[in-house]
């Protein structure tokens, strides 16, 4: 089978008229009969388009209008992942092939109108007389163009001279000499309405829609030292440079270690144990970590240690007891007690009395 294709792929190739190319592709077109789409090279070989996205704008321009081109929609229709798919579209959107817009529908729901332009632009060529060719699954934009209606000849020199009514003005008959009949007055015939076709939009200028990405909150500053010492300048360095022995993922050069070394060091100067940093540092690493760099960095901002209480701070405080003042209920005399009664010159004077 294999040696009958190849013989009629030689015959088929000896069969295109001129020389063949020494190198590179060899077309063997074959005109297609039905089930085609018109793809402009504009697509097909855009320069600045991905791979991805120059395929997906030629599947969904193929596609009959009603389609569900959503993110999900074409993930379980290729392989390619949600992520990939979604960069596709966004693409597509910033060279004006793809526009989806929010629209109200007349119950009140919210839908996305998704709307695939074969030639980006073309919805401003509203005027133009040439028709926009579209493509199998996208709806033409329909623009009116004014029709100078045709007056039908009553008499020689009548069809000769009757005006052509024109929308814009009222139409005046032209008074002509017996025994000729004045024409009649033609009332503008509208043209013809267009057949309903399903147009997603209307006719305007496509709406460009920005990627839906929240902004980025500013990164936090790595930690600084209050002084950076060669003592802790060195032990930074090697804490760091020693990490790729616990977590062979974390190599870090020479560039990472300088500009990572103020936050060890600020890490050192809060009384932190170097193997409590080598701890935080290499347990639980996301798997593949793409960026070691960026996780040093991100765990030593974020875990970073409050400052170690000094010996005021955990002193125990002492509580001082206050008595308050009472007033003696003999002799009026202020005394320091707890509760009210007599003061001490009093309490030593009633034994004797009583006696």
């Amino acid at each position: 089978m294999d040696t009958q294709h190849d013989i009629a792929l030689t015959h088929a190739l000896a069969d295109l008229p001129g020389p063949l190319p020494a190198s590179g592709v060899i077309h063997l077109a074959v005109r297609h009969t039905d089930r085609f789409t018109v793809v402009g090279n504009h697509l097909a070989q855009h320069t600045e388009l991905s791979l991805t996205a120059i395929g997906l704008g030629v599947h969904i321009q193929s596609l009959p209008a009603g389609t569900k081109v959503g993110i999900k929609a074409l993930t379980a229709r290729f392989p390619e992942g949600e992520t990939r798919i979604a960069a596709a579209l966004r693409e597509l959107e910033a060279h004006g092939y793809l526009h989806r817009t929010r629209a109200r529908l007349t119950n009140g729901r919210m839908v996305t109108r998704t709307v695939f332009c074969n030639q980006p632009g073309a919805a401003l060529q509203v005027g133009a007389a040439a028709p926009m060719p579209v493509g199998p699954g996208v709806a033409p934009v329909v623009a009116p163009v004014p029709v100078a209606e045709p007056v039908p000849a009553v008499a020689g020199a009548v069809a000769a001279t009757a005006p052509v009514p024109t929308p814009m003005a009222e139409h005046v008959p032209t008074p002509v000499a017996a025994p000729a009949v004045p024409a009649p007055a033609v009332p503008p015939v509208p043209p013809p309405a267009p057949e309903p076709v399903p147009v997603p939009q209307e006719s305007r200028p496509p709406v460009r829609v920005p990627p839906r990405t929240a902004p980025k909150p500013p990164r936090r500053p790595l930690p600084q030292p209050r002084e950076l010492t060669p003592e802790l300048w060195q032990t930074a360095s090697a804490i760091l440079a020693d990490l790729r022995r616990h977590a062979k993922e974390l190599v870090l050069s020479e560039k990472d270690v300088e500009e990572l070394v103020p936050g060890v060091a600020a890490w050192l100067e809060r009384d932190a144990h170097p193997d409590a940093i080598r701890h935080a540092l290499t347990t639980e690493l996301p798997q593949p970590p793409k960026y070691p760099a960026k996780i040093v960095r991100h765990r030593l901002t974020a875990l970073l240690p409050p400052p170690l209480p000094g010996t005021q701070e955990l002193a125990p405080t002492r509580r001082v007891l206050v008595i308050p003042l009472q007033n003696c209920d003999r002799c009026d005399h202020a005394f320091r007690a707890t509760e009210p009664g007599h003061c001490r010159g009093c309490r030593n004077e009633l034994p004797a009395a009583a006696a």
